[in-house]
């Protein structure tokens, strides 16, 4: 098995076309079209990390938090990053980075969290825009349903827990052939009339290709119509932040304390407490108070995430419980997420968590 195939799988849950524009998500350094010896996951990449992956024969570093995040204009080893890429070459190591499309990502690291948290009801807090195409094709009115079927196989027509979802509108299309052409039906050189259906239906756009190809290869006509419109909708699949609701009613101090014991929180922090229960709950990891007032339009009762500042802990006053875990501790179960993916499609690979303390943040 090559790394190439890992890598395929990992993107199936979390699209490279999901990160940020300040991100860089993806491949960090090595050569993917190599054999897979094995697999070490991690959050951050240090040279502990890498000497890990040496010591345990594996060719493959999948971490969250991307090695190379600023441009590089030399590299001499002069900090960790330098030199953790220069042991990665020497040793033909390939390190994979899934960061902000894995944030993004509706089973992504939010998603997780709330599993943690047994959350119910779960939807993305601040959606996704600009994400999805709509397809619009003509096909005969007798290949109309095998044409959608392809379509929702390959990934088409899904709008939040819907999936084959379609518009069709019946209708008449014509061509005339000309020399050279094999037409469906008609005659060269005589204008054809063919009843046929409009289908329309959506897809998010890291699929294009690969519902365009799915198109050509089940449309009959030599050559077929179809248009591609972007468009401006939420993606309710895909965005920052996630919110759930617990089961039941829980207490302020007591829902705190199950954060500290869920996540393993040396030292959490949170603003006044507000006198209400907790029901509704919001999740971003890492640095997510940019979330903060999109929790209160949601009504949450408290939001959690890895980071926020000094100001944020006056501004929520009593509109919200604001809890910080530390950027480290949440997202720290994306690890948890790679492990799945990969041991689910590759039973038998070698994959393994590192077991590396590479929080740069320590508590006396």
């Amino acid at each position: 098995m090559k790394i190439k195939e890992i890598i395929t799988e990992i993107e199936r849950v979390a699209p490279l076309s999901l990160q940020e524009e300040y991100d860089n998500a993806g491949v960090q350094v090595g050569n993917i079209n190599q054999q897979a010896s094995g697999a070490l996951i991690c959050l951050d990449i240090t040279e502990e990390v890498v000497d890990e992956a040496i010591n345990s024969g594996f060719n493959l570093i999948i971490s969250h938090h991307p090695l190379i995040f600023k441009p590089l204009k030399s590299i001499t080893g002069r900090n960790y990053i330098e030199r953790s890429l220069i042991k990665a070459c020497k040793n033909d190591i390939v390190i994979y980075s899934a960061h902000t499309n894995m944030d993004n990502a509706y089973e992504g690291v939010n998603y997780r969290m709330a599993e943690l948290f047994g959350l119910q009801d779960v939807r993305i807090l601040s959606p996704m825009t600009n994400k999805l195409i709509k397809l619009v094709t003509f096909v005969p009115e007798e290949n109309a349903e095998n044409v959608r079927k392809v379509l929702f196989k390959a990934g088409a027509g899904e709008i939040g827990a819907y999936s084959s979802c379609s518009f069709n509108a019946y209708g008449e299309g014509t061509y005339l052939a000309t020399e050279g052409c094999n037409p469906y039906r008609g005659k060269i050189g005589q204008l054809h009339v063919e009843k046929e259906v409009r289908i329309e239906t959506i897809f998010p756009n890291h699929i294009k290709s690969h519902l365009i190809r799915a198109l050509l290869s089940v449309h009959p006509y030599e050559e077929p119509a179809f248009d591609l419109y972007k468009l401006e909708n939420e993606w309710q699949q895909a965005g920052s932040g996630i919110i759930g609701q617990l089961p039941d009613w829980e207490g302020e101090l007591i829902f705190l304390q199950r954060i500290k014991d869920v996540l393993n929180v040396e030292s959490l922090q949170h603003s006044n407490l507000t006198g209400n229960k907790i029901r509704s709950v919001a999740i971003c990891g890492g640095n997510g108070a940019f979330l903060i007032n999109d929790a209160i339009r949601a009504e949450a009762d408290i939001f959690i995430t890895g980071e926020a500042k000094y100001n944020n802990f006056y501004e929520v006053e009593n509109k919200i419980l604001l809890a910080v875990t530390g950027h480290y501790k949440s997202e720290i179960c994306t690890k948890d997420i790679f492990f799945n993916v990969i041991s689910k499609k590759f039973p038998t690979f070698a994959v393994q968590i590192s077991t590396a303390n590479i929080n740069p943040i320590k508590y006396l």
